[in-house]
This record gives structure tokens, C-alpha cells and sequence, in this order.
């Protein structure tokens, strides 16, 4: 029997890519932008904040990588505030930048949110594979410790997160070098020369966040081993969350942001019940 083929990289940016609608700078490195994915029509939209992966490095992957699935979701009446950010390999990246850039272009939302008729008051946080980390970060902020440096007094309120293949659990990460990030990246982004490296930037530390969030996990993943999934999904559930694990048969990494695949069908279908009933239409 021949093994069965899965995406490769290669044929998910070898397609004819769309554009966005409007692109916001945040900052002065490159990275710190933010594009804006418009539905027709007059609004309200219903929102969601992508954030893509790469292994927390900017050479590996850019919010570009997420240009499809905005695309999908724009055709379907959901506007996309597609971030990025500086990744560990970049000047002021990891500890804290990479982080401080992450809520940053998350919180320029409220800002542009009335120009542009963008419905605050339910956003889903969509991430795929580090990025999976960085939704659910996003979601957490207001439960990070007092002293920490990257609280804010208001950061912007997640109502639903869904993770594509995601990476919550950094010390779960650090400890499997069967990750396709390998391990070396999780001391970067983490700085171990803090007392508690992960109190304020590791899912689990952050539980329970008071936050649906659903997990869409491809079982066939060599990037994400898929006990990641269901090994974070037995703590968040122990801590009292409301967690749900998706898992796509004959699934690997790229597929989870694959336009036409089960996973992104899926992803998409809880996209939608979570903007419900503000997204009326579902998705």
C-alpha cells in the first residue's frame, strides 16, 4: 500500500495568493504589522484574530503564511485582523517583545474597530500551530500574575479560541524533542534567567482561563505530536475550562490551514458557532 501524501509546505504557498484589504504598522521592525481582511458590506463584521505559527520565528513563517484561510473567511462575511509580530530570531524578539508585540497588534483592534465596523463584543482567536500558543496567551492576559511586565489594564477580550495544531504547553514543548520546533527555541522564547520562566507565558500556568476554546488537531501531525493535544486538553479540562479536542484523521500540519481541507472545514464550522448569534449566519 502506498503512504498515504500529505501537504507540504511548498503546495500551500505555490498558489495564487489573495490580498488583504489594509495593512496597520504597529512598530519599526518589519514584523510589527497587522492586515486587515474586509467582508462586502456595511457591518457590523464579526471578527476574528489570526495568528500564525512558524515556531515563534519570523524566518520560518510571517502572518502571510495565514493568507488563505483570511481569504475563506472574508468570503464568508467574517473580517480577519491578521497579526504578526517579532519572532525569537528577531531584534527584541522572545522574552518579552514577542509577546508585548502579540498583544499589541491584537489591542490595535479596538482601536480601528468603529473606522472600520468591526463587532467587539464576541472575537474568536484563531491560531495555528505556535500561533495555537499565542491565541490562547491572548485570551489569558487577564489572568497573568500581578507582576508581571506583560499585564495590561485592558487588553482585548477573546470570547473563543480555536487552535490549529497548537503548542499551548511550553514546558510540555521544551521536554519532547520529537517537536518539529525542537526544544532549543522554547529557552529563547521563555528567558530561563527569570525565577519562573513560564508562570506568565504557559498555557497551563494561566488555567483555568474562563474561555471556550477548541482544539482542532491533525492525527497524523509529525510537527505537533498529537499527545501534546491530548495531554493539554486533560489539564485544562481538570482545571474547570470548557475544552474540546477535534481530531482530523489523515491529517498532518499543513492541512490544519489548507482552505479545502476537513481540518480548516471544521475549523471553520466552530469559527462561526462561537461568533453565534452575532454572526448570524453562521460560517
Amino acid at each position: 500500500m502506498t503512504a498515504r501524501a500529505f501537504l507540504t509546505w511548498a503546495d500551500l504557498t505555490g498558489r495564487p495568493r489573495p490580498s488583504c484589504d489594509r495593512t496597520f504598522v504597529y512598530g519599526a521592525d518589519p514584523y510589527q504589522k497587522v492586515d486587515l481582511w474586509l467582508p462586502a458590506g456595511d457591518g457590523p463584521h464579526p471578527a476574528v484574530v489570526m495568528v500564525h505559527g512558524g515556531c515563534w520565528e519570523s524566518a520560518i513563517a510571517d502572518r502571510t503564511l495565514m493568507d488563505w484561510l483570511a481569504d475563506d473567511l472574508r468570503r464568508a462575511g467574517i473580517a480577519v485582523w491578521n497579526i504578526d509580530y517579532r519572532g525569537v530570531d528577531r531584534p527584541g524578539g522572545g522574552y518579552p517583545g514577542t509577546f508585548e508585540d502579540a498583544g499589541a497588534a491584537a489591542d490595535l483592534l479596538a482601536i480601528h474597530a468603529t473606522a472600520f465596523r468591526l463587532d467587539t463584543r464576541r472575537i474568536v482567536a484563531v491560531g495555528h500551530s505556535a500561533g495555537g500558543h499565542l491565541a490562547l496567551w491572548l485570551a489569558a492576559r487577564a489572568r497573568l500574575p500581578a507582576d508581571s511586565p506583560l499585564r495590561r489594564p485592558d487588553p482585548l477580550k477573546i470570547a473563543h479560541v480555536v487552535s490549529l495544531g497548537g503548542l499551548p504547553d511550553l514546558e510540555a514543548t521544551a521536554a519532547s524533542p520529537d517537536n518539529g520546533c525542537g526544544t532549543e527555541v522554547i529557552a529563547r522564547l521563555a528567558d530561563f534567567s527569570r525565577p519562573a520562566p513560564f508562570a506568565d507565558i504557559s498555557i497551563p500556568h494561566l488555567l483555568p482561563l474562563g474561555v471556550p476554546h477548541d482544539l482542532v488537531n491533525g492525527r497524523e501531525d509529525r510537527i505537533v505530536p498529537y499527545r501534546l493535544a491530548t495531554d493539554y486538553l486533560a489539564t485544562a479540562t481538570a482545571a474547570g475550562d470548557r475544552v474540546a479536542l477535534h481530531t482530523i484523521p489523515a491529517t498532518g500540519h499543513v492541512e490544519l490551514v489548507a482552505p479545502e481541507s476537513a481540518a480548516w472545514a471544521t475549523a471553520k464550522t466552530l469559527i462561526g458557532a462561537a461568533l453565534a448569534p452575532r454572526f448570524a449566519g453562521g460560517a
